[in-house]
């Protein structure tokens, strides 16, 4: 079946002016153009058409979604799976969300006692589950199951107080590692020392345990996984480096 573009707009939700602007990026091309100049779609552009706005309502952005569905050799089966995995995280996220709400508004109401902890569960096992998704496989792997476990149940037993005190020593560093790149600051000085003193009270929130030697492996890893790398360096630019360097330069 084929349509011109206003038929495709009506029955995609998506305007002619984005369909046109689809088209003039490589997008999504017409199946060809009509001697007056009217685009017409074919059955593939309809398809490919579905798979921009599926990556687009999972937050991707275009450059990607282009190589996606353009790019041979790509595997879309496996990047949608991945996609599709990802909108289940969320999913339960939304769902404890839900009902930590549902919580308090039964507890403001007084039909029900919430504990200061239920008021955080959600939320850290959010950042349980996000750092899993992100973390886990390379964390296993270095330190093993065992240990990546008991780091997982001791932060999930974190008091209202330990988490709000983590969560604002994690922005205490980033801020300070900004600052200190700004500033031209060397790693092996007194802001580096003071920074890996902080890093090191932030890891053991989960890893009460933690070593010189496991924070100088975490501290390089920051700089060899890009993941970590976009995480410390996404306000300033050489925020991991530097930790690393620090790490390198002053721990046993």
């Amino acid at each position: 079946m084929e349509y011109t573009i206003g038929q495709l707009a009506a029955l995609s939700g998506v305007s002619p002016r984005t369909l046109r602007y689809y088209d003039s990026i490589g997008l999504v091309k017409p199946a060809r153009v009509t001697h007056a100049g009217y685009r017409v779609y074919g059955t593939r552009e309809v398809d490919q058409l579905q798979q921009v706005l599926m990556y687009r309502a999972l937050g991707m952005p275009l450059e990607m979604i282009a190589r996606l569905v353009h790019e041979p050799g790509v595997d879309r089966l496996s990047a949608l799976r991945g996609q599709r995995a990802r909108l289940e995280t969320r999913r339960r996220e939304l769902c404890r969300l839900i009902e930590t709400i549902d919580r308090t508004i039964e507890h403001e109401t007084g039909g029900v006692t919430m504990a200061d902890s239920e008021k955080f569960e959600c939320f850290k096992q959010e950042k349980l589950e996000e750092n899993q998704r992100l973390y886990g496989a390379e964390l296993r792997a270095r330190y093993g199951e065992d240990a990546v476990e008991a780091q997982n149940r001791h932060f999930a037993a974190l008091s209202e107080d330990a988490y709000r005190e983590m969560e604002a020593l994690e922005q205490e560093i980033l801020d300070g590692l900004a600052a200190a790149v700004r500033a031209g600051e060397q790693p092996s000085g007194g802001e580096g020392r003071r920074l890996l003193g902080l890093h090191r009270r932030w890891l053991g929130f989960a890893m009460p345990d933690c070593t010189g030697a496991t924070q100088r492996g975490l501290c390089e890893m920051y700089v060899c996984d890009p993941r970590f790398a976009a995480y410390y360096d996404r306000e300033v630019p050489g925020c991991a480096q530097f930790l690393r360097d620090a790490a390198a330069a002053l721990l046993p």
